[in-house]
């Protein structure tokens, strides 16, 4: 197992040894709290009070000279670090009962046992290695204390591509699988296992069919057995027929069939059964202009709308394609208003930089729940960006996307800039007020100027394929995934009006309207529900080619002015990382800038009206 340091992440303040082992929440915020509070010599000591009704919920209040905590029995955890984190900030404490909006919190961890993280760009698994279970006991407890700090209260320990060696989880592995899940209880944190559909195949059984009785029982005995071990296991998380996994569709079942037996087996346990709704076409011809990825979902699950049991969440990428740079909102999330939904989103910047490029992401989780509306969910779920790394994220600024998530899945409602100054200040030691300003405005920044540079207008896909970095335009164009920008000499993009492919229709009736008419579609997604000539006029005057044009050269230009701002701040033991970084960032943004701006200047024939460098 590779070396690390504890770079305490937020909470810096806290310095004590966590190889010590708490055994409940409670005695994790009694010891948080009195090491804390030795280290910041208030003087006021900290009341705790228990009272279990109030779950996930707690209640800070400083009566004469002390602090009270009153909560549930992760409430009151959460209130500790709550009130740690208000004293840090130098922030009055909130006032009235605090609970978490969403039930369920989750980081998906796409981790093999191999040790490999599919899509990971922080090193290798905390906990996987050699196809057996390898970790550092005090590290896990310190990434306990990480996530319980904002609020995170389950993690899916496996890939939702489940290999082989992973099988071993539910049987051989159980008694590891449930050492360690006990390392991360005393923080509140819940573990949950991806199981492949398939598995009673692989187990002795004929068949998977979900409504044979010998397939029900079968999951019923394994869910029974895995719960004596592990009693407060979270459930199970599937991801079926997409992307060739196995699942009820080869027995001509639907996914509603399939989802509720797995869920009845995980029902007795107080269990829920996570669905995954990314389910598509993976095997499309690319000639065929009539068929539309992004519709998919809403065709399959929309129709089984109220036909899943009360213990199912279907979980939505927040876009009806794959995490990339602008999408809308799925669909689904408007279609389904009688099944329990998580959003799904990925703090792996699979498509958004690979924790190289800086894209902080909570301006663009602003947008999504302002469009939303935190009613339409009941539970949040991010693929994880956690590794190995001395810094856990890979690049130090994807800390703040982790630390994002957590807030945001307690409260949607949460201001952008106050929590990228609450992350600073947790982070890094300032003495100038300039010098936390200058910082802010790169994070907050950062997602428009990587926009900028990359794919323009809601145009996806034009990635290298395979490992998703960096400018390929073709690079998906003639392959099967559905992964289209059409663009030839006269125009770019793909017509998704009720005159197209109909995708706009999926939406309630003021989206679609919105979205189907040039006039009032959003900019940024232009090109995302329109085809357009290279001439059409954007709002501000110019021709669509020379907004291609300029936002690269923006992009450029801003990464550039990124790598000058961070080169003079004091980023203390990570001043080498972040440079290192930026510097491969700005190189990035230059290849992106030609590449991109050279596709379409041979594509159109338009010359930029400023004379810029362009390779033809």
């Amino acid at each position: 197992m590779s070396t690390w340091k504890d770079r305490r992440v937020w909470l810096r303040a806290l310095t004590w040894d966590i190889s010590q082992e708490p055994d409940t929440p409670l005695e994790t915020a009694e010891e948080e709290l009195k090491r804390f509070m030795a280290v910041y010599q208030d003087g006021r000591p900290v009341v705790l009070e228990t009272i279990e009704e109030m779950g996930e919920s707690y209640r800070l209040s400083q009566e004469d000279k002390e602090y009270h905590i009153t909560g549930g029995r992760t409430g009151i955890l959460y209130g500790a670090y709550a009130l740690i984190q208000a004293l840090l900030l130098k922030k009055s404490l909130p006032e009235g009962v605090q609970a978490p909006c969403y039930p369920l919190r989750m980081l998906n961890s796409w981790d093999n046992m191999s040790g490999e993280i599919e899509r990971g760009y922080a090193g290798r698994s905390l906990w996987f290695e050699g196809d057996a279970f390898s970790y550092d006991p005090a590290r896990i407890r310190q990434l306990g204390r990480m996530l319980a700090s904002v609020g995170v209260n389950v993690i899916s320990l496996n890939n939702v591509n489940v290999h082989a060696p992973a099988q071993g989880l539910t049987d051989r592995l159980l008694p590891e699988t449930a050492k360690l899940a006990a390392l991360l209880r005393p923080f509140g944190i819940r573990i949950m296992l991806s199981v492949d559909f398939s598995l009673p195949l692989q187990r002795g059984l004929d068949t998977a069919d979900p409504l044979d009785p010998r397939v029900e029982e079968w999951w019923k005995q394994l869910a029974d057995g895995i719960w004596e071990k592990i009693p407060d296991l979270a459930g199970f998380l599937v991801k079926a027929d997409s992307e060739h996994r196995p699942g009820p569709n080869a027995y001509g079942r639907t996914h509603a069939e399939g989802a509720n037996m797995l869920a009845r087996a995980v029902a007795p346990h107080g269990g829920v059964l996570v669905w995954r709704a990314f389910v598509y076409n993976c095997m499309q011809d690319w000639r065929d202009s009539s068929t539309d990825r992004p519709c998919a979902a809403y065709h399959i699950y929309h129709p089984l709308d109220g036909t899943f049991e009360e213990n199912v969440i279907l979980q939505v990428k927040y876009g009806p394609f794959d995490f990339q740079v602008r999408e809308p909102l799925s669909p689904l999330f408007f279609g389904m208003p009688n099944t329990r939904l998580a959003m799904e989103l990925q703090l792996a910047q699979e498509y958004t930089g690979q924790q190289i490029d800086i894209f902080a992401m909570p301006p663009m989780w602003r947008e999504l729940f302002d469009d939303l509306g935190k009613e339409r969910i009941r539970a949040v779920a991010a693929v994880s960006n956690l590794g190995r790394d001395d810094c856990w994220t890979g690049h130090p600024f994807a800390a703040l996307n982790l630390y994002a998530f957590g807030r945001f899945g307690w409260d949607p409602d949460t201001e952008v800039d106050a929590l990228i100054r609450d992350w600073i200040r947790l982070t890094y030691d300032f003495s100038q007020i300039e010098d936390e300003d200058a910082l802010a405005r790169v994070l907050q920044e950062s997602r428009k100027t990587y926009e900028k540079y990359t794919a323009p207008l809601g145009l996806c896909w034009m990635v290298n394929p395979n490992n998703h970095y960096g400018p390929s335009p073709y690079g998906y164009e003639f392959q099967a995934w559905g992964t289209y920008n059409r663009a030839d000499r006269n125009a770019v993009g793909i017509d998704r009006t009720g005159n197209g492919t109909g995708y706009t229709d999926q939406y309630p009736a003021p989206l679609a309207g919105k979205y189907a008419d040039t006039d009032t579609c959003p900019e940024e997604l232009l090109l995302y529900f329109h085809r357009l000539p290279y001439d059409y006029r954007m709002k501000d005057g110019r021709t669509l080619i020379q907004r291609i044009y300029d936002d690269h050269f923006e992009g450029c230009e801003e990464a550039e002015r990124m790598q000058d701002i961070l080169e003079k701040l004091p980023l203390g033991e990570d001043t080498t990382e972040v440079i290192e970084r930026i510097h491969r960032q700005t190189d990035n943004a230059r290849e992106w800038r030609d590449v991109i701006n050279t596709f379409f200047h041979r594509l159109s024939g338009a010359e930029d009206e400023k004379n810029r460098k362009i390779y033809d």
